[in-house]
């Protein structure tokens, strides 16, 4: 995940789309043709052609997103503790090299979705293949657009990549207005749902799948201009009542179902990144190096034990609870794993904790026991007998075990920095409860509608709690906090709240506990050792690191900067530069 590269340099990856990328699309995500020695003019000359050239469009353009989609979604909120990280104390500048991969990546993949799309228009297929592949086509541009709005705020729109490279004023491009990139994604996915069939193959983009991200686009642009805007929110209710209503599409019973290799295209699972383990890298997901536990597999490309799941969310899912400051902290409410009555299934599907055992991973080995695997070197010929959680804690979302753990889920070996386990990027859930806070916010939290979208989603996780009869705002925003933690949403809910309610905010985020527990690793060992939990106060074993300050969450702290080459090459980018108004029903079509 090292590529430094200039938008200029993204806009020409598509406008320049190669015969082997066509060719190779990412080996196994669905069927593609084995003829090689194809060129763009020639390559989509079937139907089978044009659905293999959109391929790896679910998955190698977004290679390079995948840390900051983390270090972003989930740092930055403070689901995620990770170490001196510039995300964990908000001082991220325009040189991070996990920031220029994601603006890469998104650039990126925009530039293909424009190429391929305008080169399956003229293909010699069926128009009903020809509609849907452009459809994806929109969806995934619209979905980078996306991204790139709510990280970079004002940011150019590029509608069609070659025509900008041909006219030679790629670094005279000026930023759009923020409510004007959002009307244009609206248009994107118009276009898209009116050429996406109402089904289609497991795994690939539907009209519902798009139709779902409309209705968040529309939440989420409902307070792009500083207030809270009711035609928006209606809009927003309304095409997620009709994905609810008519996809067909349904919850799956158990929430941690979710995240193994065999449901990567169950139906709740609306617009994932599709990764296969090939020959061809950027094709696979490498979230559990950076996000497991050293040594949970065989590969040895793991490193991720050393950041995990954030005191602040342990604190949400109810796990402990702190109280005071500095000397006077105590740490209250921690039971003992025999005790503990983990309410919310979720929490389990999101850390791993003292107690906790994983029947699908390490299925090889009797199924995985988190402490033992820290301490019991039989049982983990790894274990280095140091919990490396520095909160506690570890991650369980993005992991996919060991190799024998991939083989059962996904029907393919493992590799080096490689798994096929989907990345699912907007699921089913999510679009209950946009409906359910759309309604809210437009004060009818009681409607039977409403009601029950959040309590489908809630009553999965908790299934012994009684059905809300009235919503408000801040059920909803915990609600999604524990729904999705670790699946690179939280800062973006952030980000969409600050554009009406930014003090809201900035407050929540500086009262976050955000920093790691001290000396959990002697709480561990000694309850695995002689089954005694030792609750700890401020004297005792367990402290909360009070030392670093509070971060300066401000409200530009709500916008990333822009990657500091791309500045140099195109200073109307800057952050200062000024942003332009744009009319897109009058500037774009498709």
């Amino acid at each position: 995940m090292n590529m430094n590269i200039s938008l200029k340099k993204a806009l020409g990856v598509g406008a320049i789309l190669t015969s082997s990328l066509l060719a190779t699309s990412c080996d196994d995500f669905l069927d593609r043709p084995t003829e090689d020695n194809y060129n763009t003019e020639n390559f989509y000359a079937s139907d089978e052609a044009c659905i293999s050239g959109v391929n790896y469009l679910y998955n190698s353009p977004w290679y390079d997103f995948q840390r900051g989609f983390i270090k972003v979604g989930e740092v930055f909120s403070g689901n995620m503790y990770w170490g001196s990280s510039p995300y964990l104390n908000f001082s991220v500048n325009g040189t991070d090299q996990d920031l220029v991969n994601m603006s890469y990546s998104l650039w990126a993949e925009i530039s293909h979705c424009s190429t391929v799309y305008q080169s399956i228009k003229n293909a010699n297929a069926s128009e009903a293949v020809k509609n849907q592949c452009m459809g994806e086509c929109l969806a995934w541009k619209a979905m980078a657009y996306f991204y790139l709005v709510r990280s970079f705020g004002d940011v150019p729109i590029i509608h069609d990549n070659s025509a900008t490279l041909a006219e030679g004023n790629y670094n005279e491009l000026s930023k759009v207005e923020k409510a004007d990139v959002y009307e244009y994604i609206i248009l994107t996915l118009e276009k898209a749902m009116e050429l996406l069939p109402k089904s289609s193959a497991a795994g690939r983009i539907d009209y519902y799948c798009a139709e779902g991200l409309l209705a968040k686009v529309y939440l989420t642009k409902a307070g792009v201009t500083g207030s809270l805007n009711n035609d928006d929110l209606a809009m927003a209710a309304h095409y997620s009542k009709d994905v609810i209503d008519n996809s067909g599409r349904k919850l799956m019973d158990n929430y941690e179902d979710i995240f193994r290799g065999s449901n990567n295209t169950c139906p709740e699972s609306l617009i994932a990144w599709r990764w296969t383990v090939g020959a061809h890298w950027t094709c696979q997901n490498s979230l559990q190096s950076d996000l497991a536990i050293e040594g949970m597999c065989e590969v040895g490309s793991v490193w991720g034990g050393w950041a995990g799941p954030s005191t602040d969310l342990m604190e949400a899912f109810g796990v402990l609870r702190i109280e005071g400051q500095g000397a006077d902290a105590r740490l209250v409410e921690w039971q003992s794993p025999e005790s503990r009555a983990d309410i919310d299934t979720r929490r389990k599907a999101t850390m791993m904790i003292a107690g906790d055992k994983y029947s699908y991973f390490w299925r090889d080995k009797g199924g995985f026991d988190y402490l033992r695997f820290i301490y019991d070197s039989d049982y983990n010929p790894s274990a280095t007998g140091q919990l490396q959680g520095p909160c506690g804690c570890n991650n369980v979302k993005h992991i996919y075990g060991n190799s024998a753990d991939h083989v059962a889920e996904m029907g393919m070996a493992d590799g080096r920095m490689a798994s096929a386990l989907a990345t699912h990027i907007l699921r089913l859930s999510d679009v209950y409860l946009v409906h359910a806070e759309a309604m809210t916010l437009m004060g009818r939290g009681s409607e039977a509608s409403a009601l029950a979208a959040y309590n489908a989603v809630h009553q999965r996780a908790i299934p012994t709690a009684a059905p809300a009869t009235s919503l408000t705002f801040d059920m909803i925003w915990k609600e999604r906090r524990l729904e999705f933690a670790g699946e690179g949403d939280r800062w973006y809910d952030f980000v969409r709240r600050a554009y009406y309610d930014v003090n809201a905010c900035i407050n929540e985020l500086k009262s976050q506990h955000r920093n790691q527990l001290w000396n959990c690793d002697a709480l561990y060992k000694a309850y695995y050792q002689s089954g005694a939990w030792g609750l700890t106060t401020a004297d005792g074993t367990v402290e909360y690191n009070f030392d670093t300050p509070v971060p300066n969450v401000t409200e530009k702290s709500f916008v990333l900067p822009f990657p500091t080459e791309d500045v140099a090459l195109n200073p109307n980018v800057a952050s200062d530069a000024p942003s332009v108004h744009v009319n897109i029903r009058e500037a774009y079509s498709y």
